[in-house]
């Protein structure tokens, strides 16, 4: 049975209205009533109930974070940049999974609104997420979470992808590779499309052959079911640049089964620089993306938003990728 808070007063011999002080302004307390009540909260096991006091004061402290993998380390970090920022100012924080599903993610939105958080942060699954505009409607603030956004409405903080597609295979370009693989998920996910456009953009000025391998699924088994098709080209190229590291450590998996050399016979590439990548058997080349800060700067941004209102000025933050080089690159044979 819990316990109430008129139990907690009859036992320390107070007031409700004392042992509520206690919980929400010890401060007009007086010492030696404040340690008295504390002892008989502990004594009791009192636990207060946070979702009564958040529909009293008309806000709660809570946010919602929605991330398409949460299996990916990339958003793992993402999410503890998240709940570290939230932490240090009193917020807490539900974890989502969508799976790169709308119908997922709406159905999380939907609990989240149930639960009364304050403001969400979300990766959208599509480019256009019209749905959150009903989260507008109902006061919840939304920032973007690894997706820029045009609205004036809403906070973004992401990575320029575009410019991450582009350093790679300029970096593989400079090291005398002209034939290259660019292994990635499918279209519709907005990141895959933006480094997609970067790769394009480097093999036009080059002159240079890209080859397009898509996966259904950005994960290591889907990326060691692509070295089939790779294999199989015309032409087998001499580098493979893969749409996030996960993809590349299952193609570094298919290929050293298969003996192929890394990075003697095959350059790889991959993109997030996630901590498994300086781990693996050949130490990973990637695209590093600040996780940590972007979780970080979601967080500051949303609960700016959250206790300012109106007054909050709405950004959009983009950081900017870095080339890491590794072992798995080198020039062609």
């Amino acid at each position: 049975m819990s316990v109430s808070l008129r139990e907690v007063a009859a036992r320390a011999q107070v007031s409700v209205g004392t042992v509520s002080n206690v919980l929400n302004r010890p401060e007009v307390v007086s010492a030696l009533t404040l340690e008295r009540v504390q002892k008989t909260i502990k004594d009791l096991g009192f636990v207060p109930n946070a979702f009564a006091r958040h529909l009293r004061a008309g806000f709660s402290r809570t946010l919602g974070l929605i991330v398409p993998d949460v299996a990916n380390p990339f958003f793992t970090e993402v999410a503890r940049g998240v709940e570290d920022a939230a932490s240090k100012r009193g917020y807490a924080v539900f974890l989502c999974n969508s799976d790169e599903s709308v119908k997922k993610e709406e159905k999380y939105i939907n609990v989240l609104i149930q639960q009364q958080v304050r403001g969400i942060l979300i990766t959208p699954s599509n480019r256009d997420p019209a749905h959150l505009e009903a989260l507008l409607d109902r006061g919840i603030a939304v920032t973007l979470l690894d997706r820029e956004t045009k609205s004036r409405t809403q906070c973004s903080v992401s990575v320029d992808d575009i410019r991450g597609g582009e350093i790679a295979i300029e970096y593989l370009v400079t090291l005398g590779h002209r034939d290259i693989a660019w292994v990635c998920g499918p279209e519709s996910i907005p990141q895959v499309a933006d480094r997609g456009t970067g790769v394009t953009n480097v093999a036009k000025l080059a002159s240079i052959s890209i080859k397009t391998i898509r996966v259904t699924l950005m994960n290591a088994v889907q990326g060691e079911h692509a070295v089939t098709e790779i294999l199989s080209l015309p032409k087998l190229p001499t580098a493979i640049f893969c749409a996030n590291d996960i993809v590349a450590l299952g193609v570094m998996r298919g290929l050293l089964d298969r003996g192929i050399r890394i990075p003697e016979q095959m350059s790889l590439i991959g993109y997030d620089d996630i901590a498994f990548a300086t781990s693996a058997a050949i130490p990973l080349t990637s695209i590093a993306q600040p996780a940590y800060q972007l979780g970080v700067a979601s967080a500051e941004l949303i609960i700016s938003e959250c206790e300012k209102g109106e007054a909050h000025a709405h950004q959009q933050i983009k950081f900017q990728p870095k080339l890491v080089i590794r072992a798995s690159t080198q020039k062609p044979a």
